[in-house]
């Protein structure tokens, strides 16, 4: 309750910071016209959310026989879970990542690229499912793409404020340029308050559900490590949606980690570490490589041989 409780004060604080902005740019009329705006931008998300994820990160959807062993571990925890079957897509991409969207449990997706499929194994790919289906079953999914769909505004309103900032009178254009700089940032600093502890969460939730604290503790490692070698194009083109990934996206091209949306991976692994009754160590080598289909020599399907 009290991390629901945290979450509407935030949401509530990316609101007024919206509403500032509009009265900044059109007086008091386009404070109330930057409250319609967030309403009907809240409620399209609401509607559209996961399309406009899927879309954005150039996801394609699997169908049970192009992922048949992905499908049937998916359903085996979901299963688990008591919640219902998602759907599954891929992500074309080599950075090992996952993603889950939908405004609730019964219309959510999980993404996965084929990074993932690629260099984990079957229990670490196993855990971070489990841990997507975690934000399913919170109702994550629908927080983080409303407030990156918020956040979003934001930024687009503060450039604005650069061009429209002198003409009202309303901070001139020193202030459109210490709006357009710091109204991205206070929405960064919300938007990461919200992801950090919704991250928490989801890493106690999916080890519950895998039963297999340590894999997913394995997964967090190796794909952290990846993340700061390899690029993620469509995630870099649309920065805002980072946080709904469960390693960020953005390491390859972002130096500066100050303000980033996940908690630190060496705190999470700790915490599932603990979790599973063992001192917190590097997470053990995979054993063997996964049985999940991946990209074989003669493509006929998103997964490789089909």
């Amino acid at each position: 309750m009290a991390g629901n409780v945290k979450v509407f004060m935030l949401m509530a604080a990316l609101t007024a910071l919206v509403m500032a902005l509009g009265w900044m740019l059109g007086g008091s009329g386009g404070a109330v016209m930057a409250l319609v705006i967030a309403g009907g931008m809240n409620f399209f998300s609401y509607w559209n959310s996961d399309k406009m994820v899927l879309r954005q990160q150039g996801a394609v959807e699997l169908s049970p026989q192009q992922g048949a062993e992905l499908h049937a571990m998916t359903a085996r925890l979901a299963e688990r879970a008591q919640m219902p079957m998602p759907k599954l897509y891929l992500l074309p991409t080599q950075q090992p990542n996952a993603f889950a969207t939908g405004r609730n449990p019964q219309n959510s997706a999980v993404a996965v690229t084929q990074g993932l499929l690629n260099h984990l194994s079957a229990d670490e790919i196993e855990g971070v499912i489990a841990h997507e289906l975690a934000h399913i079953q919170h109702r994550d999914t629908l927080t983080m793409t409303v407030t990156a769909t918020m956040a979003g505004a934001i930024a687009m309103m503060g450039n604005m404020m650069l061009f429209a900032g002198n003409r009202e009178g309303r901070g001139g254009m020193i202030g459109g340029i210490l709006a357009m700089i710091l109204a991205p940032m206070a929405a960064m600093m919300v938007q990461m308050a919200i992801s950090r502890a919704r991250e928490y969460e989801a890493d106690a939730t999916g080890a519950q559900i895998s039963g297999k604290p340590r894999a997913l503790a394995s997964a967090l490692s190796r794909i952290a490590q990846a993340a700061g070698r390899s690029v993620n194009l469509p995630a870099e083109k649309n920065p805002a949606a980072a946080a709904m990934f469960i390693i960020n996206p953005l390491h390859a091209m972002r130096a500066d980690r100050l303000f980033t949306t996940h908690p630190p991976t060496e705190e999470r692994i700790a915490r599932l570490m603990a979790m599973d009754g063992t001192a917190p160590r590097d997470p053990a080598p995979a054993a063997g490589p996964s049985r999940i289909p991946r990209t074989g020599a003669a493509p006929r399907t998103p997964w490789g041989r089909g």
